[in-house]
This record gives C-alpha cells, sequence and structure tokens, in this order.
C-alpha cells in the first residue's frame, strides 16, 4: 500500500522531531564546553559561544586524573564486552537449539533477572569480591560487569541462533562436524552482526555504568570516568560547570566512535548468501 502525502510528511516530521529531541542534550553540552565563564552565567544563554575557549578542556585534565580514569573505563568496558560474548556465545547455542523445560526456565530466569533493581545486587556481589580479594580492583568490577551483561547478552544472542536456518548446521553434520566445530566453523559466521551487536551493548553499559563503580572502587586513581565526573560538583552540590561539560562531552566519544565504526555490521543482512535457493 503506498502511503499518502500527508502521511509521510507527518512520519518525517515526526522523526525529525525525534532525532531534535535525542541531539539536543549533545548539542548543549558540546556548546558549554566551549563556553568562558561569562557566558556560562549569563541570563540569556545562546547555542554557539560568543567567545569559545579551550580552558574547560585544560582545567577538567588539571583538576582530575581524566586519562587514567578514561583507560579503567576502557579496560573495565572491553573486558566485560568480550568475557560476556565468549560466556554467552555457547549458551545461547544450547538454549536455542534445546527446546526443554529447562532451556525455557533458564530463558524465563534471564528475561526476570534483568528487572532487578542495582540494591539488591550490591551486598552478595561485595561479599563474593571480598572473598576473592577483588574489591577496590578494575578485575573486580570487570566481573561484576560481566555478570550484570550475561543475562541480557544470553537472551539476545539466542534470539540470533534460532534465525539461524536448522539445515546449514545438518548439513555440517553430514559431512562429519560434531557440535563444536560446527558451532565455531558454520554458525558463530553466520553470528557476526549478533555478537557485534551484543559486544556493543555490553561495552556501552560498562562504559556508562556508574552505581558499581562508586561502590566498589574507592582509591582515585582505580575510579572510572563516570565516578571522576562527580567530582566536578562540589560538597554544597554547585558543579563547575565549563570543566564538567568538557570532560562529559570527551566521556561521550568512545561510546559513539564504537557504534559509527560498527553501526554497518549491526544492520548489515545476518544469512545473506548464506543460504543458496
Amino acid at each position: 500500500m503506498r502511503t499518502s502525502r500527508p502521511a509521510r510528511i507527518g512520519q518525517y516530521t515526526a522523526l525529525l522531531a525525534y532525532l531534535v529531541f535525542l541531539a539536543f542534550p549533545f548539542l548543549w553540552l558540546l556548546s558549554t564546553a566551549f563556553k568562558p565563564p561569562r557566558e556560562l552565567g549569563s541570563l540569556h544563554p545562546t547555542w554557539i559561544p560568543k567567545d569559545p575557549t579551550l580552558d574547560n578542556f585544560r582545567q577538567a585534565f588539571d583538576e582530575q586524573p581524566l586519562l587514567q580514569a578514561a583507560l579503567n573505563s576502557l579496560i573495565a568496558a572491553l573486558g566485560a564486552a568480550v568475557i560476556a560474548v565468549l560466556i554467552a556465545t555457547p549458551m545461547a547455542y544450547v538454549v536455542a537449539r534445546r527446546r526443554t523445560r529447562l532451556a525455557k526456565a533458564m530463558t524465563g530466569w534471564v528475561v526476570v533477572s534483568q528487572a532487578f533493581p542495582f540494591v539488591l545486587l550490591i551486598i552478595p556481589l561485595f561479599l563474593v569480591l571480598k572473598n576473592l580479594g577483588l574489591i577496590n580492583s578494575v578485575p573486580g568490577l570487570v566481573l561484576v560487569y560481566v555478570v550484570w551483561a550475561l543475562p541480557f547478552a544470553l537472551w539476545m544472542l539466542a534470539g540470533y541462533v534460532r534465525a539461524v536456518p536448522p539445515e546449514l548446521e545438518e548439513a555440517a553434520a553430514v559431512d562429519g562436524a560434531g557440535r563444536v566445530r560446527t558451532l565455531v566453523s558454520v554458525t558463530a559466521p553466520l553470528l557476526a552482526p549478533g555478537i557485534v551487536a551484543t559486544g556493543l551493548f555490553a561495552f556501552i553499559t560498562a562504559w556508562n555504568e556508574f552505581f558499581f563503580a562508586l561502590v566498589l572502587l574507592k582509591t582515585p586513581e582505580k575510579q572510572t570516568l563516570p565516578v571522576v565526573l562527580t567530582h566536578f560538583i562540589g560538597a554544597e552540590g554547585v558543579a563547575d560547570l565549563g570543566p564538567l561539560a568538557a570532560a562529559a562531552f570527551l566521556a561521550t566519544l568512545p561510546s559513539l566512535v564504537v557504534f559509527a565504526v560498527i553501526q554497518r555490521r549491526i544492520t548489515g543482512g545476518m544469512l545473506t548468501g548464506a543460504v543458496k535457493s
């Protein structure tokens, strides 16, 4: 059915409004990062700074260890993404291909576990990390992020596995391939877009996470970037807007860059050319 012209105009208008809604916080953050103090306190703020400056960025790096915090966040995010994907991929294969009651119960538990608030998890996780000697350490934080990202990663990858035609695996079995060989050589390559999307989710979740990092990391040189950003807010709740905006702008760049680099893999066809007609 062809869409009428008024309907198309309405769709494009709604899409444009949604894009403006999403872009507004980032653009305002970018504008604030380059404004001098006198413009930040102006009663009539403007989108484009009248006298742009880089002093906010210099002050942000002088006041807080942003590079070390960014490195800690990068290690935690990459570690959590890689480990979660490596664990979730074979688990998702078993859940998707074994239609048993246990597999269904596991899938249901995965969905329910996403509703648990952070507060219910922090105490048992803290006790486990304390017994393992991983309190106040980046590896301990990576372990927590893996535990938090694994349920959704498993549920997400299971959907991709179900989309892979079982006939491909049956053909591999006829050729003498075992389960592990089939998963590695046949199924896993077809799951590339799903694996990339799942890894991206785990990375961005860990990169932006604040609560666990605040509770588990006490030493300043081990804190992640979201925690360090709170140091730009004074004891009385007064924020140093210029340096805070500059640091927050730098903190958002890695997520944008990662998504821009791999977005083609996410939107690409998963099974293009895999099945011959």
